[in-house]
This record gives C-alpha cells, structure tokens and sequence, in this order.
C-alpha cells in the first residue's frame, strides 16, 4: 500500500433547489406556534366529554341545557355600540371597548336556573388559544367563579339571559370569535362557530384603568372620533393647510389595520400594549424593511402610482393595502402621519398629527446643521451638505408609560416616515414629549432624534484657505420654529411649541441642554461677539407664476459706516430643504450709514423659476455677508412656499340622510401653458367613498367641471374635499363644508 496521501477531486456544489421555500416552523422551540395572526382560526369543538364514550358511543347531551340563539345586540342605534362609542363605524360586527361592560342575549331552550345550570361565554382570538396568555378567555355569570373578564346576569326572563360582560382594561386588541359552552354531568356542549357572533375589541380611551385613558373629553372626541383632520404645512410664516379624511370608521378599515398587524408577525399577545402596538406600526406603515403599508418618494416622478399630493384620505391606501396585500405607492411625511393617524384612531389610541417647522434630521446625533462659507462669506454649496426640512409631520399618541419613571406618560412621538433606522428598522417612536422637553434623551424610544428634530443649531463655517473649518456664527432659534396641531373641537391650529421645548435662551432652556450633553448630544458651544449690522428677509405671499420683488434691508446699529459684500442666492427646493435648481445669484455691495438702514430690491421673473419649479413650489433665498469694517458674518434665511390656484366644490340638494345630491369640482387653467396628465380626486366621510377622474390635458385658460351624485349615509357635520394633481402642477385643493340633516 503507497503511503502517499490520497487527493480529495473538487466537485462542483449542489445545484439550488428550486421551487417555493419551505415555510420555517416552531418545531423544537416552541410546544405550539406562536399565535401572529388575528385571521387564523382554532377549531374549537362543539362537544368535549368528561367520560369515555360507551358502547353505544358518547351519551346525548341534548337533554340538558341547551342554546337556541344568541343576540350579539350589534346594531349602531343599540346600547352597546353608543355606550362605547362605536356606532360611526361601518360594521356588520359588535365592536367594544376593553375595560366596559356590554351585553349579549342567550335564548336556551328553557328557563335558566343559576343553582342548576352551568354555562359560560368564551372568546377566543389566534390559532393557538391558550387560558394563560389571554388568548382563551371563559366569562362565568355567578360571582363565585370569575376569569380575568367579568361577567354577570343582567337579566334573566323566560328562556332569554342577558349576560353583561366587561373584558380586562389590558386584555388584546382585535377581533374574538365567541362561544356559549353549556357543562353537563357527562361534558361541555357549545355553540358552533359562526362568523356573525365575531366580536372587535378595542382600546378604551374614556376608563381610567386602559392604558391609553384620555381625561379630557374635547381632547378625546377630537383624537379618536373626528373622522375630519387639517394638516399643516407650507411655511412658518406663511402657514397652508390641507384637509384629510381620516376614515377610520369607514367599512374595511378596521379589518385592514388589524391586518397591518398580521402582516407585522406580530404576536396576539402583544396587542394589548399600545406601546408595542404604536412601535410595530410605526415600521409597518413605510415599506422600508417589511413591505408595509406605503412606498416613499420624494423624485417628483410618480409615474407608477398616485402622486404623495394627490391623496385626499387615507381609506383608499389602506383598504388598497389590505385586498391587493402590495405596498401603496407613493407618500411623503404627511401621507404617512396621516394614515399613521387613522390605524391609530380606528383600534381606539388618542392620536393626532403635529407639524414641525423648520424640522432638523439629524442623521449622526450632533444637534447641529452645517452651513460651510467661504472666505468672503459665500455659500460653498459643494460642502454644504445637510438640508432643514421647511416642514416635517409625525403623530402623538396619549399613552401611559410604566416603561418610564413617573411624569413622562402622556403624549408620545411617533414617526413612520422612513429617516433613520432605529434598532435595525425604518421606524420611529414612541418618544415621551415630556423628556424631549426636559433633555431625558436617554429615554426609549428615539426620543434623542426627535429632539434634534426641534433643537438642532444652525452653524455657520468659514473655510480657511488650508481648509479647515473655522465656527462664525451660530442662530439656535432657526430649527424647531413652530409646532401646530389641529385645535380640539375647532377649523383653526393650536401652537404646542411648548410642549416640547422651553423659550430659547430662557433659564431651562439651558438646563435642558446640559443635561441632553450629559447623554451624548453635541452642541456648538462658541459665543460669537453679536453683529452691529442685521439683514431682514420679508414674509412674501406669492402665486404660482407671478413675477414679485425681493426686497433685503440691511440695518447699520453702530455708529460708524458699514459696508457688506453680500451674496443673495434663490433656488427651487423641495420641502425637504434639498436643492433642485438656482435660479438667482447677485453679490450686491451696500453701503449703510451710521443707525440707519439701506434696502436693496431685486425683480424676479416668473421665467427664471417657472421651468425649475418642483412639487409644492417652494423658494429658499439664502443671503450671507461680510462685514468689512468687522469682518462680522450677517446671514438671513427664508422659505417661500407660492400658492397653487383653487379648486372650486359645491354641493347641491336637500342635504337629507338618504337623499341624493350632487357636488361639482370646477378648475380652470389659469396659466399661458397646458396641464397633461391630470388626476382629480374627491371624497367624504358618511357621504361620499373616494373617487378619481382622469384628464389628458386641460389647454390653456380652459377649464374642467365634473358633477358626481352621492346619496349621504350618515347625518351630522361633515364635508366634500377634492384635489387635482398633474405633473406641471401639484397640491391643488377645494373642499365644501355641508351639514347632513336625519
């Protein structure tokens, strides 16, 4: 035998397997699956015998008590949907709140005797229903035996009982199928299963003991049941809204968000946290990392799907979502916070959306937006890097906090909009408002990011000739300018700056940002002597395709003359701050004389920005400056957002439940250009569903009229709102407010 060593002959691998891969199993983890799934069904046996079956098999059961029908009082005008606040929703279901009584009636087939007979009521939600996780709940109606629902005989007459049942203030969100289970001598005999007896529970805003418990009724009618939102956006100064219909009562959305949380894998036994709840949906909403809800796009092309500005509601994107199971395409900030808002009413969480002026995003957590300069005091936009949002939305959901120490419960950040990863995901939130406000950025979740978002400084640098970059001045009260919400109850805004921040420059100002430092943040500490020279940007109002003046006024507070080389720059930006095109460049000098001012005046021509103009029509004017009796740096910064023509709603007819009407949209092209490509879409909430018409071209000076009829399924306030969108053009809007009588 040789004692040379055998060489093994490379082989090529295995080919790839080819066809579905297999579906990863529990196996050898768990005993039984983990139950992700509201829509998978356990069989629950209608028959479970305490003996062993005779000769003749099984004894019949059917001499003992005995269900003939149950009554889930489920209509919208019965005491269980007004009691809990659950009447608007469009259902064939009984839907409740956790924490409160309701009621169902038991037909048997003869009088119920309480000292005899033995029944209970079961809920079951999941495949894997289980007494110990909550999943399987039986409701016994004598004191002496209770589960962690409660249940009592609220009446017994005949052969009818009516069974109160009050589930746990912390049990799951979602919908349980329901059984009554008679116990005989020789074993259970319950009801089969039947889709009908289904029952939605929700989290409860209106009892103490739930966790997202709202003391404040104004507050909680606008947070959880207007159906109606305003959003704002625009600029600071120049603020705009635009109208959404929320729709969370409309028929499908409920199954849609509970389906938002299948999709998720999210365990059965984690919907009754709304902290839980509230952090999966903020991933679930972008599709980002889990093929969610909504694909983000900010490149102004939305070739293959609907156009962020165009959407009017958010019924259409989730019930989309929930039958074709596909990411809707497209959104921005306020899609997102929008639709956010209506999964987070719809299963019963306060939630409202907020608007962040002038909002930072701090991708590497130093609290500060760069602006680099160059030696005469230029923009250097090829280094210039970072970018101020004019606007950013996200939503605030009312919660309490065990998680936390006492005091920062409460309203809660949250942010689906796809920024930054947090713990491997694109997802934001939940951030106590409270310790973004005291500088307890340490805090889970996020709460360090959002509070860049309203605090970061703008810094200005000036780069030497040996490169390095040298601090000239610094403005702390650019970012975080203003905070809106909607006004409870009212058609105007609510300023809530506060509630996140101190006054800039106050006393806890200061010690909220030194107990941030403490945790981690970076701030720009250098002190700049204050300049003797100020620059001022007036407020513009401007349409889409005017020509306008801009006027600087530069105001000399010494008392010596000041000369400032200036450099004014204007580019079109999308509302992100991120720089589509310049259109504008001058380098004035001007001469300004001792405590007086000098105002310099530029003509802009609709020409020179009309072909740049991208969605939302937004203008930044930049002006910096260079002292140079000094050597000061003077800066100025200011947004335009032009406003887009209107779009004319009006409402016709008797404005009766059941009554047909009619509501026309008119537009007329007021430009010397033709709109291709244009999409108009209208909607209500209780009238009218979503609809949308297509337009190939609307030639210059013509106009569109368009008449739909709608017979109005709901009376009370409400209103029609429409918009028009096409390529040339974006946030075209209308709306018509109607009252609809009984």
């Amino acid at each position: 035998m040789s004692d040379q060593a055998t060489t093994a002959t490379p082989t090529s691998p295995p080919p790839a397997p080819s066809g579905p891969r297999p579906k990863v199993s529990n196996r050898g983890r768990n005993a039984v699956p983990i139950s992700s799934s509201n829509s998978d069904t356990a069989d629950i046996p209608e028959y479970d015998y305490f003996v062993a079956p005779g000769p003749r098999g099984y004894p019949p059961l059917t001499e003992y008590l005995d269900i003939w029908e149950v009554d889930m009082l489920k209509r919208p005008d019965e005491t269980n949907k007004m009691e809990h606040h659950t009447s608007l929703y469009g259902s064939d279901f009984l839907i409740v709140r956790r924490g409160q009584e309701f009621q169902i009636k038991i037909t048997f087939n003869r009088p119920y005797k309480p000292n005899e007979d033995k029944f209970a009521v079961e809920f079951v939600i999941g495949s894997s229903p289980e007494y110990s996780k909550g999943t399987y709940i039986p409701v016994f109606p004598t004191k002496e035996r209770q589960s962690s629902w409660a249940g009592r005989v609220v009446d017994s007459s005949n052969n009818v009982v009516t069974m109160g049942i009050t589930p746990a203030p912390d049990c799951h969100v979602g919908k349980y199928r329901l059984y009554v289970a008679v116990v005989t001598p020789y074993g259970i005999r319950r009801t089969r299963r039947e889709k009908s007896r289904d029952v939605y529970i929700l989290f409860n805003p209106w009892v103490a003991a739930d966790a997202v418990f709202l003391d404040d009724e104004e507050e909680r009618d606008e947070c959880v049941m207007n159906e109606m939102g305003i959003i704002y956006h625009g600029a600071y100064d120049d603020v705009s809204e635009r109208t959404w219909n929320y729709g969370q009562f409309d028929y499908g959305v409920l199954d849609a968000c509970l389906y938002i949380m299948d999709r998720a894998e999210m365990p059965i036994t984690n919907r009754g946290d709304p902290i839980k709840v509230a952090r999966k949906a903020s991933a679930m909403l972008n599709s980002r990392d889990d093929e969610g809800v909504l694909v983000g796009n900010w490149s102004g092309d939305y070739t293959y799907g609907v156009a962020p500005t165009s959407w009017t509601g958010s019924t259409e994107i989730l019930l989309n979502y929930s039958s074709s199971k596909m990411p809707v395409c497209f959104a921005q900030c306020w899609v997102y916070a929008a639709v956010f808002n209506s999964f987070l009413r719809c299963l019963g969480i306060p939630a409202r959306v907020v608007t962040n002026f002038y909002s930072a995003h701090d991708n590497n957590g130093n609290l500060k937006t760069d602006i680099i300069l160059d030696e005469n005091g230029r923009i250097d936009k090829k280094s210039t890097l970072d970018s101020i949002w004019n606007y950013h939305c996200w939503n605030e959901c009312h919660m309490s906090r065990p998680d936390l120490p006492p005091g920062f419960g409460g309203w809660q950040a949250v942010d689906a909009t796809p920024q930054e990863t947090s713990d491997g995901m694109y997802r934001c939130g939940p951030a106590s408002i409270q310790a973004i406000k005291h500088g307890q950025i340490c805090f889970p979740f996020d709460a360090a990011f959002v509070f860049a978002e309203v605090n970061s400084d703008v810094v200005f640098y000036s780069r030497r000739r040996d490169g390095t970059l040298e601090p000239v001045k610094v403005n702390r009260a650019h970012v975080g300018r203003m905070i809106l919400t909607k006004a409870p109850g009212l058609e105007t805004s609510r300023d809530i700056t506060e509630q996140y921040k101190f006054p800039e420059g106050s006393t806890e100002e200061r010690t909220v940002m030194e107990k941030a430092e403490e945790y981690g943040c970076q701030r720009e500490k250098s002190e700049f002597p204050e300049a003797d020279v100020d620059l001022v940007l007036p407020s513009l109002e401007i349409s889409v395709g005017d020509d306008f003046e801009l006027s600087l006024e530069f105001i000399n507070r010494s008392d010596q003359i000041r000369n400032v080389d200036a450099y004014i720059s204007g580019s079109v930006v999308y509302y992100t701050g991120v720089s589509s095109a310049d259109f504008l460049f001058k380098t004035p000098r001007v001469k300004i004389e001792p405590n007086s001012s000098e105002s310099t005046v530029m003509q802009v021509r609709s020409e020179s920005y009309m072909k740049q103009l991208v969605e939302q029509a937004n203008l930044h004017f930049i002006v910096t400056g260079k002292v140079k009796e000094t050597g000061q740096i003077v800066t100025a910064m200011k947004v335009v957002t032009m406003h887009n023509p209107k779009l004319s709603v009006k409402v016709s007819g008797m404005a009766k439940l059941s009554e047909e009407m009619t509501v026309t949209v008119e537009f007329t092209n007021p430009f010397s250009f033709n709109l291709e490509d244009v999409y108009v879409r209208m909607e209500g909430p209780g009238i009218l569903p979503p609809k949308n018409k297509y337009y190939s071209l609307i030639t210059a000076g013509s106009s569109l009229t368009w008449s739909e009829y709608f017979t109005p399924r709901r009376a009370g306030p409400t209103r029609v709102i429409a918009s028009l969108d096409c390529p040339a053009l974006r946030q075209v809007y209308g709306q018509e407010s109607i009252t609809i009588k009984p």
